[in-house]
């Protein structure tokens, strides 16, 4: 989902899963729940669908224009999402379809905050309609259906091609060569950063542990696997540790804020580590840098070339769902229908998950901003090579909490990034200990 992530809003989502995990284990908790009632309805009916999309609303209209018995009411809840949405599952009012991110799906599912809608034929059915990796966060594991994939955030590198150009940096494809010419960057021009580093950016910094292979979690033999710092995520927390020691990154700028904005307005940033719905920040904010900025795959870790992804979010069934058979048909079209895509794309910045999405006439043209370039096809390779086995943890807005703490302190030079890692590891251990979820350190 394009938004910044913010302190408070994970905080929100970490008293969200607290309070919704009290008395539950595992995730095999909700797979004894059948699947819901797929009978259509008997006349009219009126679905409501809440969400943090902009012009979202635009979107329902379409459907509810041509759909006269299918309503669809949406509510925008973005200030306040999971403490919305939280609220109204404790008091048993949740809406009949919500938007919720990849990485709280977990969480959400060992409280039974879903309906798993299987036994429509038609949501089974949807699969083949969505990237791969997309599907397996939505279905752990083929076990049910429990939300239909939205959006994504595939990643890449955007660039100030004339900073590049200036001091002769050339387009990086690894890490290695990326903070080769951070050092480069640094020697020629010491007031100009390659990138700058958010420590209070979890969601982020998780995307880059993704794209390495490192797998936080798994579930097997009835209990969750925690390896938060596996050596895959040692050695990403350990390039970045030495960027930020050596002084080629920033630190100093959260991500989405004024200053952060302001950096790159003065040229003092020449690069950036983002997500596909991040074309569209530096569109709207930096209007006057039209045709400075290219889009190019993430550098990778060796030959792999795997990328990682930031962000994203579902169209969730909800507990209390009694019109499965309607919501499903409305959930189909609104994330695969091109008209609807297309839509969601220019009012939300939306990148879809659908296959569909990469054959949109808006994602296959040039992008005037970006020179002109085909940036969404840097995109949609990006996430084809995004792993299908990471998954999220049950308390992943916690680990994330405390991951934020300790990375700020190591960017202040309190401790490093690996040792952030080992923070965040204890504290995966220990709010599943606390939850009763049985888990255990390492596979």
């Amino acid at each position: 989902m394009s938004t910044t992530v913010t302190r408070t809003r994970l905080a929100a989502a970490a008293a969200l899963s607290l309070a919704l995990l009290a008395g539950c284990s595992s995730p095999a908790d909700s797979d004894t729940a059948s699947a819901g009632s797929c009978t259509p309805a008997k006349g009219k009916v009126t679905l409501q669908y809440w969400n943090a999309v902009p012009g979202m609303d635009k979107v329902v209209a379409l459907w509810n224009k041509k759909n006269p018995d299918i309503q669809v009411r949406t509510k925008n809840i973005s200030n306040d999402q999971y403490g919305t949405l939280g609220n109204a599952l404790k008091a048993g009012k949740a809406p009949d379809l919500a938007q919720v991110g990849y990485d709280q799906l977990p969480s959400l599912r060992t409280q039974n905050a879903f309906v798993d809608a299987s036994a429509c034929s038609a949501a089974a059915a949807a699969k083949s309609r969505f990237v791969p990796w997309t599907w397996s966060q939505t279905s752990f594991g083929g076990t049910g259906v429990f939300a239909f994939p939205q959006d994504t955030g595939p990643m890449a590198l955007y660039i100030r091609s004339d900073i590049f150009k200036r001091y002769g940096l050339p387009v990086p494809k690894t890490w290695d060569e990326y903070a080769a010419a951070a050092q480069k960057l640094h020697k020629a021009n010491p007031d100009v950063s390659i990138t700058f580093f958010d420590p209070n950016n979890a969601e982020w910094f998780n995307g880059l542990l993704w794209q390495n292979g490192a797998e936080m979690y798994s579930y097997s033999g009835d209990k969750w696997h925690v390896t938060v710092e596996s050596d895959q995520s040692r050695q990403v927390a350990e390039y970045w540790q030495k960027l930020i020691s050596d002084k080629l990154v920033r630190t100093d700028l959260a991500h989405g804020s004024t200053q952060m904005y302001a950096a790159y307005q003065r040229g003092q940033v020449a690069s950036y580590v983002g997500a596909s719905w991040g074309y569209s920040m530096f569109r709207d904010n930096l209007p006057k840098q039209a045709g400075k900025w290219s889009i190019v795959p993430m550098p990778t870790w060796g030959a792999n070339g795997a990328s990682g992804d930031w962000g994203g979010s579902t169209v969730a069934f909800m507990k209390g769902n009694s019109h499965l058979y309607e919501s499903v048909k409305f959930n189909t079209w609104l994330n695969t229908d091109p008209k609807a895509l297309a839509l969601e794309n220019k009012l939300g910045g939306l990148y879809p998950a659908a296959n569909a999405g990469a054959r949109l006439p808006s994602l296959s043209q040039g992008v005037a901003y970006y020179n002109n370039e085909k940036i969404f096809d840097v995109f949609a390779d990006s996430s084809k090579k995004i792993n299908t086995s990471f998954a999220w943890g049950p308390t992943q807005k916690t680990v994330n909490l405390a991951l934020q703490d300790a990375m700020a302190k190591a960017a202040a030079g309190d401790g490093t990034l690996t040792d952030a890692l080992s923070t965040s590891q204890a504290a995966a251990l220990k709010s599943m200990k606390d939850q009763a979820i049985p888990a255990t350190a390492g596979k």
